[in-house]
């Protein structure tokens, strides 16, 4: 069984508004070193596949046909195996 940890991001070329939010709120808290940030969503996703190769292709197939709008957002994909799907 495979964790597949998948970060979400509007990509680069997208306004962030939720973001410059953030930015701003921080600069008011007095981060005056935070120089900008960009908002995304993080998603983990157990499979239990056999290879890693396997447990990869769920998790790239289930970001560009559900959870990634892949015209605004880029995701990547990282796994590590597991032994049983804790929670």
């Amino acid at each position: 069984m495979y964790k597949a940890n998948i970060f979400i991001t509007l990509r680069p070329s997208i306004l962030d508004p939720q973001g410059k939010a953030v930015h701003h709120a921080l600069e008011n808290l007095g981060y005056s070193t935070v120089d900008r940030v960009r908002m995304g969503k993080y998603v983990a996703m157990w499979i239990d596949e056999d290879s890693e190769e396997a447990a990869a292709r769920v998790a790239r197939e289930a970001s560009e046909k559900l959870l990634a709008n892949t015209v605004m957002e880029d995701f990547s994909v990282s796994l590590e195996k597991v032994e049983e799907a804790t929670v």
